[in-house]
């Protein structure tokens, strides 16, 4: 499961313009949830798109008549002027915390609870047998507590670490080698906030083993249609995708990211190879290079193997001169590829980024293999043939 970045919004972070700044910076970066007040849920609805949590404050046996006159939350979370944030004394018998009816009874999806000792933890770890998601925020410890309610809570409810920055982020997604569900962020820093949505999606990033292949053949193949893959994202210098025409040894094919004397660069697009080949999705599978368009994902790769994902804004397939490009492995596993006849298509080799119309024999160029043949696009554990 993809963790999730909550970004807190409520009265205590300021006056309505400093939190819909807040707001609207977490829309943009592309935050999943909006903790504010109940009153805020309709302000934050008109705002943009994102799941809306509201801190609920009154004696709410009313939650439904709340959502009715403020707005409807996709959670409501109890705690904020209760037991959970330290306004009101915890119980000595959980079995009477208005916070924990709450969540029982009453309808609350979600309870926050800041850590300040042993007790407050025990709170936390007996609201987490209700809740939806439990919020917990880190006074003087923050990874004990954390590292003690996520052995403890297991699957029970979505953990969400309360943390100010992006490197406090990272370290709540890895700590136990198991993470929290998510984080609640709480800060006004723009850089913070997209920052920290970078790290969520590192977080489940594929990393890819790339490996050198010595080229065998390189020969003239005639016309073909070919695939440019424009995708909606700017690729870096060192960014390319994985393409080929046997599943089990794709090649690495940069981004048309270099300026020529002739051609402008396009950082956007990918020069793929022709109609048949295959191109790899963030799902590990593939596709054809013919069946991808508009609203397609794919595979963004870097030459030491991190990836990210991308979404084609179209595919654009033309008839041009193409070159037959076949590498050998280590293991002697040979494979080949089709890609056009130009000097603005690229491919990593042990020497650098080398044009397709450079390339010679006894080069070794980047590629990646992986076992099993390939039934719609998915990988399949029979025979199968390539050649």
């Amino acid at each position: 499961m993809t963790p999730s970045v909550w970004l807190k919004a409520d009265d205590a972070v300021g006056d309505w313009e400093t939190r819909k700044r807040r707001i609207t910076t977490g829309l943009e970066a592309g935050v999943d949830w909006i903790l504010v007040d109940e009153w805020d849920v309709t302000k934050v609805r008109e705002l943009g798109e994102v799941n809306v949590a509201a801190f609920v404050t009154d004696d709410v046996d009313v939650i439904g008549e709340q959502a009715e006159d403020l707005g409807d939350a996709d959670a409501y979370v109890v705690g904020k002027d209760g037991e959970g944030d330290g306004t009101i004394d915890l119980p000595s018998d959980f079995a009477g915390s208005a916070d924990l009816s709450t969540v029982r009874r009453d309808g609350a999806d979600g309870a926050f609870v800041r850590i300040f000792d042993a007790d407050y933890e025990a709170f936390a770890e007996a609201a987490a047998a209700d809740a939806d998601h439990t919020l917990v925020v880190g006074e003087d410890w923050k990874i004990i507590p954390l590292e003690n309610l996520i052995a403890r809570i297991g699957d029970e409810t979505d953990l969400i670490a309360g943390v100010q920055t992006a490197a406090e982020a990272e370290t709540a997604f890895d700590t136990l080698d198991i993470g929290a569900d998510g984080v609640l962020l709480d800060t006004d820093d723009p850089d913070e906030i997209r920052e920290t949505v970078r790290v969520r999606d590192s977080t489940t990033r594929e990393s890819v083993d790339l490996e050198y292949a010595e080229v065998i053949e390189v020969e003239p193949a005639g016309s073909a249609d070919r695939v440019c893959v424009d995708t909606a994202t700017i690729m870096d210098d060192d960014e390319g995708m994985l393409v080929g025409s046997m599943s089990r040894g794709l090649f690495f094919v940069y981004a048309e990211t270099a300026e020529s004397p002739y051609v402008a660069s396009r950082p956007f697009r990918v020069n793929a190879g022709a109609v048949h080949a295959y191109a790899r999705t963030p799902a590990g599978d593939t596709k054809y290079l013919a069946e991808l368009k508009s609203g397609d994902e794919v595979q963004i790769v870097d030459t030491a193997g991190n990836t990210r994902e991308a979404v084609v804004g179209r595919a654009k397939i033309e008839r041009r001169p193409m070159f037959r490009v076949r590498a050998r492995a280590a293991d002697g596993d040979e494979f080949e590829t089709l890609l056009q006849n130009a000097e603005t298509i690229k491919v990593e080799t042990r020497d650098g980024r080398r044009a397709i119309t450079d390339l010679e024999v006894g080069d070794e160029v980047c590629v990646f293999r992986q076992s099993g043949g390939r039934h719609f696009g998915e990988a399949v554990d029979e025979r199968i043939i390539e050649k």
